[in-house]
């Protein structure tokens, strides 16, 4: 009898498991060996156990094996999606230069600058754009001023508010000062002092004497002496000049 099909499903007994890796890896590992000895080729092999292990095979070294499959297999997509952005991104600054250059012209026709290649056609749309310009700066210009003259009408009226407000109150302070002078001067209030005086002892003050004290003008003695030649006497000549510096 010959050897039946083997089913192929996990084997549930861990050591028959354990045992069957262990068989088959190792033949892999030489068949893989084989195959590239026989026919030349570069061959890797990586596995991992149920527990983590790895076993590993490189005719050629792994690293330098997988380097070569991930530039066969990945790259060329790469570079071909680089390709195609990079063709894009060079279309839009090939865009974006045409419209800057184009702009540029425009600005240096509107300054009157390089009109040497425009024809009378190209002359009459940049007058019209010209007017155009100048007529909405004008409007605009108007429109500011206007706006500024509005602002400064409005300021103008509250400050005349504020004007009529404070001449308002200015009168009222009048008024009420003009009713308190006339209080004053009907109660006989002195101007300069401000203390009311009655009209009785007023009247008093100016009937009754007043004693004065003040230093008169100082005789010479040539006046004396002639007074006693005249015919006074001595005494009353020092009583004269004694009394003359002082009158009561």
């Amino acid at each position: 009898m010959g050897r039946g099909r083997v089913e192929l499903k996990r084997i549930e007994n861990k050591i028959n498991r354990q045992v069957t890796f262990s068989k088959r890896r190792n033949g892999l590992l030489k068949k893989a060996y084989e195959l590239s000895v026989l026919c030349d080729a570069e061959v890797a092999l990586i596995i991992f156990s149920s527990r983590g292990k790895l076993y590993e095979f490189g005719s050629a070294g792994l690293s330098k094996t997988l380097e070569r499959y991930q530039r066969c297999c990945y790259n060329p997509q790469d570079l071909n999606i680089g390709d195609h952005e990079t063709q894009n991104w060079y279309q839009e600054v090939s865009k974006l230069k045409a419209k800057f250059d184009s702009l540029q012209r425009s600005q240096r026709h509107l300054l009157g600058e390089d009109l040497g290649p425009l024809n009378v056609k190209e002359l009459q749309q940049l007058e019209k754009q010209l007017e155009s310009a100048l007529a909405q700066a004008r409007q605009r210009k108007t429109q500011i001023m206007l706006d500024q003259m509005e602002e400064l009408r409005k300021k103008e009226r509250h400050l005349g508010d504020i004007n009529k407000q404070l001449k308002s109150k200015l009168e009222a302070e009048n008024s009420a000062f003009r009713a308190i002078q006339g209080s004053w001067e009907t109660e006989g209030v002195v101007p300069n002092h401000g203390f009311p005086v009655h009209h009785s002892q007023a009247t008093a003050m100016e009937t009754e004497p007043i004693l004065q004290i003040g230093y008169h003008h100082y005789v010479p003695t040539e006046v004396n002496m002639a007074r006693n030649a005249n015919g006074e006497n001595n005494n009353n000549t020092n009583n004269n000049n004694f009394m003359h510096g002082w009158v009561l």
